[in-house]
């Protein structure tokens, strides 16, 4: 089997795993714990996406350090899917919001790092053998995408959705995907940052980016931009699902495959990608965030109009424009901090970005959302249109505040290389 095959299918399996659970797991909280719970469960099923934030702040670190200084990368990418495959497993047994809350955040403290971990990987085996990194990486990492959609449609025409099959899925596949790693080329320790500090070792001393009102305010922004791309993953389901409860559109193809609905939104992310090298040429980083920021707008705004019946067209609209939304603002972000650091604390300021993005932003978001879906749940009814346009009122501000007080000039000869 070829390099490149077994780095695509490494890929594949690293988000088909997160894919099978990541967006049903708040409607099988709603639907499971929401009888009992009442209102509280939606502040529940925030707190609980939240966790995987908290998880974000400190284990890629870690385990960071581990492949750097003590075994070969590929086994500890190996036995960190093993470990999260064995964790999630216990979500079977989940009783509650609480034991459901440590359960995700156990499996996410393994998990979570692996996303780095497999861009590690991945770089350091087509160093080994000679490719040429930027060409042949993007086409493999395209399939963990494919990944990502496959396991949401497997888990949806399985109805998998709405029980705990999805676990016991989700835990056999991450530990085969976890055996399946130490079949890859050898990644070794290199020791190489044993002279570092234990504050460069956690990236934390891409920090000083923050005495650059510039860097500062875009870190601050895409904090509160990170809290946003949670609400979906956290709602969107059980948003749809809930129609199911309405007469009206019982049976309906959207609430009878809302996650097959949602997956349209990882379609769209893979078209927008593309477009990135033309928007950041043609208009700069400042408007690719706010086209980003308006369009997490049109994306909540929708959801507040639409419906599974003849408003459909309006949650279709909303999952195209997710993929603006979603890679103007994380593909376009992350490139703007390669240019704006130096060379040396590049890949701290990396970290730093996401950080504040799945780390401290997804716990923002977690905590919002999830209070705010309390707020307006009068009863077991979620009042979702409020519960949308609340969110998209968010996100305006945050567009406005940002075209106010983020001061850039665009030189297009600076972003030229990103054509070829």
């Amino acid at each position: 089997m070829s390099i490149k095959l077994r780095l695509t299918i490494m890929n594949f399996f690293q988000f088909f795993v997160w894919g099978i659970w990541l967006i049903s797991l708040g409607g099988y909280m709603g639907q499971v714990f929401g009888p009992i719970e009442g209102s509280s469960i939606g502040l529940s099923i925030g707190r609980t996406y939240g966790s995987m934030g908290w998880a974000s702040l400190f284990m890629p670190a870690l385990l960071g350090i581990i492949a750097d200084k003590y075994l070969s990368a590929q086994k500890v990418l190996g036995i960190s899917h093993i470990i999260a495959g064995i964790a999630i497993y216990f979500a079977t047994r989940a009783t509650n919001s609480t034991e459901m809350y440590w359960i995700i955040f156990a499996t996410s403290c393994f998990y979570m790092p692996t996303i780095a971990l497999n861009n590690s990987v991945s770089y350091a085996v087509l160093n080994k053998f000679s490719f040429d990194v930027q060409k042949t990486f993007t086409p493999i990492r395209v399939w963990g995408t494919v990944g990502f959609v496959i396991a949401m449609w497997i888990t949806d025409l399985t109805d998998w959705k709405s029980n705990t099959l999805q676990f016991v899925f989700a835990s056999v596949s991450m530990i085969i995907t976890g055996l399946f790693c130490f079949t890859l080329p050898d990644v070794p320790a290199e020791n190489k940052n044993s002279n570092q500090s234990l504050t460069s070792k956690f990236g934390l001393d891409s920090f000083v980016l923050f005495k650059q009102k510039k860097m500062a305010i875009f870190f601050v922004f895409a904090m509160l931009l990170g809290a946003a791309l949670q609400i979906t993953n956290m709602f969107g389901d059980t948003f749809i699902r809930d129609f199911g409860s309405n007469p009206q559109y019982q049976g309906t193809f959207g609430v009878e495959h809302s996650v097959f609905i949602i997956s349209l939104s990882q379609i769209s992310e893979t078209l927008f990608i593309l477009t990135i090298p033309f928007f950041l040429k043609r208009f700069g980083i400042k408007q690719v965030m706010i086209f980003s920021m308006i369009a997490w707008v049109l994306r909540f705004a929708l959801f507040g109009i639409g419906n599974p019946g003849s408003g459909v067209i309006f949650l279709i609209l909303s999952m195209i424009v997710y993929g603006m939304a979603f890679d103007f603002f994380n593909i376009s972000g992350s490139l703007f901090v390669e240019k704006q650091t130096d060379s040396k604390i590049r890949s701290s300021a990396q970290g730093l970005f996401m950080l504040m993005t799945n780390g401290i932003g997804a716990i923002i978001g977690g905590e919002l959302a999830g209070r705010t879906v309390s707020y307006f749940t009068i009863g077991n009814k979620i009042q979702w249109s409020n519960v949308w346009f609340t969110f998209a009122a968010y996100a305006f501000v945050i567009a406005i505040a940002f075209a106010i007080l983020f001061k850039y000039k665009h030189d297009p000869k600076e972003l030229e290389n990103l054509e070829h």
